[in-house]
Formats: C-alpha cells, structure tokens, sequence
C-alpha cells in the first residue's frame, strides 16, 4: 500500500463561509475536489487538501451566513482568542500546542470542520490513540458515514501496521451503498489519504451500482490523470461519450487542455493511438471516427483528417460540406495537396451535388495558389493552368460567383505569362458585370491598378488605387490601395510625397497594413534628404519595381549596385534583407536564410530585424523541415522582441510544433 503524502503539513484551508442548501454546496464540493484531482501536483501535503474536504454545509454551521470571511482573515475577524492561538500554531507547525487547543475547541464545538483539524493534529504528533478515541467519538454523531472507517485506517497506517490499514480500507469500501453522496464522499476521503487506488476502486463499485445513475466518468479520468495513467483517462474520456453523446463537446474541450501539456507529445501519440485501435474494433461507432477527425484538424494534421472526413461522408451520406470545410481549412494553411484532393473528392461526386461547381473553381485556386507559391514551376505549367481557368470562366461569364476566378486568371496571365493586355481585357470586362458587389468591383480595380504597374503605366494605375481609397476609406481594402498607391510613388522617386501618405497609413485599422507603412516610411526618413544625395535610395526603390515585376534576376544586379558605389550607408541593411525576400521568392533558401542572418546579426535593433527573423523561422520550418531551428529562432523572436506584429504567429506556430493542441 503506497502513501503519496509527507507526514508534514503546511497551512491548511477552509471553505468561504456560506448559506448555500446542502445540495448546492454539495455539488460545488465535488466540483472542488475534481478540480483539485486535475490540476494540482501530485505530491500534495494532505493539510492543503482540507480546503476540499471539509463540506460547505459544515462550514456553514462554524460560521454566519454570508459573511464571506477569507482564511488569512478568520483569526482577525470571527475567531476568539482560543481559535486564534489554535490555527496560529497549526500554520506554524507547532502541532502539540495546536493539539491541545483543538482539543478543547472540539470539546464546547464537536463539528467536522474542527474534528479534521484536531484528527490531523493526533497524526502529526503521533498520538495514535487519541486520533482513535476521536474517531469513535465523532462516528457516534455519525454513525453511517464512511469516511471515519478511512480515517481509522490512515491511523494504522501512520503506525506502521499495513495489514490492519488495508483491512479498515477494505471494511469501508465493502459497506459502501448506492448514494451518490456517499461514494463522492468515501472516494474524497481516500484521495485525501493518497490512496488513489481505492478513490478508482470507490468510483468503479459505484458506477456497477448505479450503472444509470452517474457513470463516475471524470473523476475516473482525473484520478487517472493525477497518477501518471494516462491511456486509462483517456479510456474514461471514450467511455463517458458512449455513455452519453451530450458529453462530447465536455470531453473535446477536457482533452484539450490535457493534450496541450505534452511537452514530449507522448500523450498525444498515446490519444491517436487508442482512438485508431478502437476505430478498428467498433467501427460502428461512429463517434470514435468523429473525435479522431475533430484531433486531425486541431493538430494540423490533414491527411489524416480528410480520411477520416470521407469515411464520416460516405458512413453518414452526408453532401460533402465536412469536405468541403475540411479543404477550405486545408488550403488556408498552405496544405495545397490535401485542398485539391478534397476538392476532387467532391468533383467525383458528379453535378448533382450542392458543392460541385464551388468544388470546380476551389480545386483552381489551389492549384494557382500552389503554383505561383513554387518557385521551380515551369511555364507550361502555368499554360495548363491558364487554359483550365479560361475554360471554367467560359461555364460562367458575367457572373459575379465566378469574381475571384477571374482574378486569379488576370493575375496569372500578367505577372508569370507576361499576357498583360489579355489581363486588363479582361478585367476591364468584369468590372462591367450586373450584380457585382461595390467591393467586389474595388477589388477589380485594385488589380487593375496593378497590372498596370506591372506594364508601366504608372498614371492609370495611381489613378485606380485613388478611387478604391476614395470608395472605401474606412475600409481595408482602401487602406491598401492607398499604400500601393503609396508604394507607386515611391518606385517612381517621388519620396516625399509617397512618405506623407504613408504617414496617414500608420494608423490604419490593418495592423500588417499599418506596419508596411510604418517600414517603408521609415526607411524613406532614413535615407532621403532632399539637400544631399538620394541616389541609393533611388536604386533601391527600382530594384523593389523590379521584384514586383517578377525580374528578380535585374532586381539582385541593381542591388548588387548600392554597396559598389557606397562602402557606408544606412541603407546597406536593407540592401541584404531585400536580397534575402527575392532569394526566397526564387527558392534559393540557404542564401535567403544567410542574408536574414546577416540582418539579425548586424542591426539588432532595426525596424526590419524581427521580421527578418520570422523569415528565418518559416525557411527552416516549411523549407528546410528544420523543426528543432524553426522552434528555437520563434522562441528567440518571442523573448527578443515581444511587441513585435510577428509574436502571436510565432508563438502559435511554435506551440504547434511542441506538439500542443490549438483552436
């Protein structure tokens, strides 16, 4: 028989004083007790856990009604001089005075409250038999509760004799009856006593009792929990929502929280584990296939969601919308082959389905996300693409649904297939169509205006970002027209001007939109000067026209330039940030994680540093599958540079990796 508690005791508690009906303080005991089964240490002193074992309705008797007296504050405020003196000495662990004291406290007051104090006093002096004489004392009072047979047993315990305590453990538990309140009541008195192997075997006795009455499911699980079991609270956990399907979300959200501390991801290895064998073994319980299904998604892990997701589809004849949201989910996190496998999966489905055009445009998306996210695809690619997307617009021209479709396709022809006259034709189209949206037009316009950037034509671009920021000044989207408008200028050289818009920018609603303007404003002041030479920062900003126009090649030549011609220069920091972006963009990743570096090294405290960091987190973590390099560089970034826009990205991305759950 194992004792997990040290015969010490720190300062104990009492319940705030309270005039709730027995049954309510009851139920908020046992809240109390499995709150405290779940999330304190193991090895607890017994003393703090008197804080839970002395009921509310006794606590009630010690103490006037609402007086809501706090623990530190009951010797100042209610308590005589004797009780005073009494729980002084017991804090200070001068247990024989305090002895004494609860003693005759006990005597003129015989409550439980202070029977437990007394009791624990016995023990810590080791007056073996006063704590038995006290025991039958406090039973006549209450002769049907369990919880003194315990006790009794705890003090053949403390003496050494094992047998005895076992047998007094044992006498208890076989009188135990069909009451709700008794087995709570017992198990709390064994788990006070660290015996949790009894606290399961009180649990389990009553759920063969009352086996439709309360199945003992969570407190099961806690006491699981507490001593390091745990496949066997996970098998409770599975075993409430058998029972009863309204516990799922109770146990989705209770997993959570447990799967979050892992820090060797053993528990969640154990979880998909358990849930797969017993996928296997009752497949007609669906909520097995469920829960792995909903543990897929929180971990990120797609591939095995969507399996789960089309078993689930074709088990429940659903329509398809769990794929449908499954590949959404997917695509937004850059899982591109797990998005265009759902999507096809819903295309296989045939016309008659509800999602099967949505499917159809989606499943493009992807692809153009995937490709123009590639730096080694090749231009027959895109030609393949093109004429898919070509062909889907034709199914549904000058119709508003089909917006972003031909967005992308304008996109696609003007910055990978240099087509920019095929783009502006046919944006100029769209924005004609009936039934589109104020801001769906706006968003027409934007990448209008973009394009023609790309081609050159500065005036009608600038014209174009001025109307959707006019349209919508309040709005995102006009916020980031106006800094591209902004931008514009800025390759034009006009400086000054590009700098008092982007001013106005730093208060935008957006915060990446008002950090972008934040940056380039900066850089602006700091190297622009109208009575001395401009010319790096003229070189720099034809360099970023030239990246936006896809010449990265001539972008790399012009900023190889800037440190030719100036040995020292304030710009020179963003020079090799600037070649760590377009090193990237052309999946030269080593280089691109070097110049980053670089940065992070030599200008510490730059506007650009921390971001630069991010980069060199999201290399090693997506592109180099360096997942112990991408953790410690979020990990630097979280404790280097804590107010940065980058930290709840990082400190999500990291906890991912870790291995914790996330909403």
């Amino acid at each position: 028989m194992k004792n997990f508690f040290q015969p010490t005791l720190l300062s104990p508690f009492r319940f705030l004083s309270t005039s709730l009906p027995p049954y309510f303080a009851f139920r908020i005991s046992l809240f109390a007790f499995h709150y405290i089964a779940t999330s304190l240490p193991r090895f607890l002193p017994i003393s703090l856990l008197l804080f839970f074992l002395v009921p509310l309705t006794t606590a009630a008797q010690d103490h006037p009604a609402g007086s809501n007296i706090l623990p530190f504050q009951q010797n100042a405020v209610t308590a005589d001089n004797e009780d005073q003196m009494a729980m002084q000495f017991f804090q200070t662990r001068n247990f024989e005075k305090a002895a004494e004291l609860f003693s005759r406290i006990y005597a003129k007051k015989p409550t439980y409250y202070n029977y437990t104090y007394y009791f624990y006093c016995l023990i810590e002096i080791r007056d073996f038999d006063e704590a038995r004489k006290l025991i039958k004392t406090q039973q006549k009072a209450d002769q049907n509760t369990l919880k003194y047979q315990v006790d009794l047993g705890y003090v053949y315990f403390r003496e050494g004799n094992t047998g005895k305590s076992k047998k007094m453990y044992d006498e208890a538990l076989k009188h135990l009856t069909a009451d709700p309140a008794q087995v709570f009541d017992l198990a709390n008195s064994f788990y006070s006593k660290g015996e949790f192997d009894y606290v399961i075997r009180t649990y389990k006795k009553g759920r063969e009792m009352m086996p439709s009455n309360n199945t003992y499911g969570f407190e099961l699980a806690g006491v699981y929990e507490r001593t390091g079991n745990f496949e066997g609270a996970i098998e409770e956990y599975l075993y409430m929502i058998t029972q009863n399907k309204d516990f799922e979300s109770t146990v989705r959200d209770r997993l959570q929280e447990l799967l979050a501390r892992d820090d060797d991801n053993s528990k969640n290895e154990s979880f998909r584990k358990i849930l797969l064998e017993h996928i296997q073994k009752e497949p007609d319980k669906v909520w097995y296939s469920e829960l792995l299904w909903w543990y897929s998604i929180q971990q990120k892990d797609f591939e095995l969601a969507l399996i789960q997701a089309k078993a689930l589809d074709r088990r429940l004849r659903e329509n398809g919308s769990r794929i449908i949201d499954l590949a959404e989910l997917a695509v937004s996190n850059g899982n591109y082959k797990v998005g265009e496998e759902a999507y096809n999966y819903i295309i296989a489905k045939g016309p008659s389905n509800d999602y099967f055009e949505t499917a159809r445009r989606e499943k493009l998306h992807t692809k153009y996300l995937l490709l123009t996210g590639n730096p080694g695809a090749l231009t027959r690619d895109f030609v393949e693409l093109q004429k898919s997307m070509i062909a889907e617009l034709r199914s549904w021209e000058n119709d508003p649904i089909s917006v972003s479709l031909a967005l992308d396709l304008a996109h696609l022809d003007a910055f990978y297939l240099d087509h920019s006259d095929e783009a502006l034709d046919l944006l100029n189209r769209v924005i004609k169509w009936k039934g589109l949206s104020e801001k769906e037009r706006a968003e027409v316009k934007t990448e209008l205006a973009d394009i023609h950037l790309y081609h050159g034509d500065m005036w009608t671009a600038t014209v174009l970002y001025q109307q959707v920021y006019r349209d919508f000044k309040n709005d995102a989207i006009g916020q980031e027209a106006k800094f591209r408008n902004a931008r514009l200028l800025y390759y034009m050289g006009e400086f000054e001007w590009a700098r008092a818009q982007l001013d106005i920018l730093k208060a935008a609603t957006t915060k990446f939109i008002a950090n972008d303007a934040l940056e380039l404003s900066m850089l602006i002041s700091n190297n622009y000067d109208p009575d001395s030479n401009t010319v790096a920062l003229g070189i720099y900003s034809r360099a970023g026209l030239a990246d936006f126009r896809n010449r990265e090649n001539l972008a790399l030549q012009t900023l190889d330039s800037i440190p030719l011609l100036f040995k020292i220069h304030p710009i020179l920091d963003n020079v090799i940030y600037r070649k760590g972006e377009i090193y990237n963009k052309l999946g030269k990743y080593i280089l691109a994680d070097s110049m980053f570096a670089i940065v992070i090294r030599n200008h510490p405290e730059d506007i650009i540093t921390d971001e630069a960091m991010m980069n060199r987190a999201l290399i090693h973590e997506t592109r180099l599958g360096d997942k112990q390099g991408a953790m410690t560089l979020y990990q630097e970034l979280l404790n280097t540079y804590p107010g940065s826009l980058f930290v709840p990205e990082a400190r999500k991305r990291y906890r991912t990796l870790r291995g914790d759950m996330l909403q």
